[in-house]
């Protein structure tokens, strides 16, 4: 389910970015169009070589919105990288990718590790510490937190 405006159409956050919440880690990242659109099917991470090609194209979506000096498309790269990287390892921790043994998460699953997905996330996690420390990328997160920071009334 996209973010949608008031009259219940999906916002183009490209057009736009005020409405762009950076949230906590991968928040919203299947929500925010038109970037997931754009990015989704780049996102693989079966084995590592493809997991090298979606990292791959993903920095270089992030490099594009970069140039562009799109901070939510910047952002929005950032999060499925992320996301890369939590999915391989989770099934690199469970096989099956579930982390829970019962519905109700009261127990925990045995760990089945598995080599090849862990090495996928790691080319994850390498591709987003590269952007997480992107100096443009910090300079446009610090930008964009300025500019759209919701306003809160002083406590009287």
């Amino acid at each position: 389910m996209a973010y949608t405006d008031a009259n219940g159409d999906v916002i183009d956050h490209r057009r736009h970015p005020e409405c762009y919440r950076i949230g906590r880690g991968e928040q919203g990242v299947l929500n925010v169009e038109p970037y997931k659109s754009e990015l989704l099917p780049h996102w693989r991470f079966k084995t590592p070589d493809v997991a090298q090609a979606s990292a791959d194209a993903l920095l270089e979506k992030f490099a594009a919105y970069r140039a562009d000096d799109d901070f939510v498309g910047m952002d929005m790269a950032r999060k499925f990288l992320q996301m890369g990287y939590t999915r391989a390892r989770r099934y690199a921790n469970h096989r099956s990718g579930r982390k829970y043994a019962s519905r109700d998460r009261s127990s925990l699953r045995e760990i089945e590790p598995d080599a090849e997905k862990a090495e996928a996330a790691a080319i994850f996690h390498a591709a987003w510490t590269q952007v997480r420390e992107d100096a443009a990328y910090q300079a446009a997160k610090a930008r964009h937190q300025r500019r759209y920071r919701r306003r809160t009334r002083a406590a009287t």
